[in-house]
């Protein structure tokens, strides 16, 4: 129906006029003009990681802009445009999406924070670097964009499988643990305040490295050798498969390693790299089972 034409309702007819009037007063929406309406009230967001952006997708918010990766992201971003890795966006490409926000992760605000703010960007950087700070995040995201249902869904789903975690290693004891992260040609000891610190905590395994307020510190490996673990993890960040063999090439050539008990006894572990990255992601549920396994079984 063509709207009535305001200039002709001055001269038409009372009951003309009640028609008109009628037909121009708001009304329910239909769904057309309702998804119409969300669209345009929609923020333009940038993701800028891989985690982050599966967290976007169980919330079902859409992107205009996601992180160039190796790794398969949600098929619902097949059409946004690819800005380049975490720790390197694109910038320029950024800026030409004319995002409402970019959003990143606390452990590289320090690098890409004033780049951003120079680029005249508006970023929030996202804490997941522990498994409370992930559920407080995504929480928080899920009221921001209008998506508190599916955020609290992802957030049961969470405490009932800390439950079932719970009830698994009730009254077994603690293992003491030693986490290596492994980057092409060297490695750093990882604390209990980095993300796989925090899931082996979370588990009930002792950090052999206990004082520090950082994520990772450099390896002594005597200092460590005294502490002798029950259990060495070992993950990788980037490159798997080369970090891998730069670790069996360490343990192999190093002969302090054969003097650690994990080593003795067959219990060191090379994580999942998809699983156990720097930061938490969505597969902190199969996570939790490895190192399950790893630290009790």
């Amino acid at each position: 129906m063509t709207a009535p034409d305001p200039a002709a309702a001055t001269t038409a007819s009372p009951g003309n006029a009640e028609s008109a009037a009628l037909a121009a007063s708001p009304g329910p929406k239909t769904q057309e003009q309702a998804a119409k309406a969300d669209v345009q009230t929609s923020p333009r967001i940038v993701s800028t990681t891989v985690a982050i952006t599966e967290i976007l997708d169980l919330l079902e918010v859409d992107v205009v802009g996601v992180p160039t990766s190796s790794k398969k992201l949600p098929a619902r971003y097949d059409g946004a445009k690819k800005i380049g890795s975490p720790m390197s966006p694109d910038m320029e490409l950024v800026r030409m999406l004319k995002p409402d926000e970019v959003l990143s992760v606390t452990t590289l605000k320090y690098d890409l924070g004033p780049k951003y703010e120079s680029a005249g960007v508006k970023a929030d950087f996202l804490d997941l670097t522990s498994l409370e700070s992930m559920n407080a995040t995504i929480l928080k995201l899920g009221q921001r964009y209008g998506r508190e249902e599916q955020a609290e869904r992802v957030a049961r789903q969470y405490r009932e499988k800390m439950g079932e975690v719970q009830a698994a290693i009730a009254g077994k004891p603690a293992p003491s643990v030693l986490i290596l992260m492994g980057i092409p040609g060297s490695y750093l000891v990882a604390t209990e305040h980095s993300y796989i610190g925090d899931l082996v905590k979370s588990l009930g395994g002792v950090n052999v490295v206990q004082g520090e307020q950082v994520e990772y510190v450099a390896s002594n490996t005597e200092h460590l050798q005294q502490a002798n673990p029950d259990i060495i993890l070992r993950a990788a960040h980037g490159l798997p498969d080369e970090v891998v063999k730069m670790f069996d090439k360490e343990f192999r050539t190093n002969s302090i390693w054969k003097h650690f008990n994990a080593v003795k006894t067959g219990r060191v572990y090379d994580l999942e790299e998809s699983r156990f990255g720097m930061i938490g992601n969505m597969a902190v549920s199969d996570a939790l089972d490895d190192l399950i396994r790893m630290l009790y079984e």
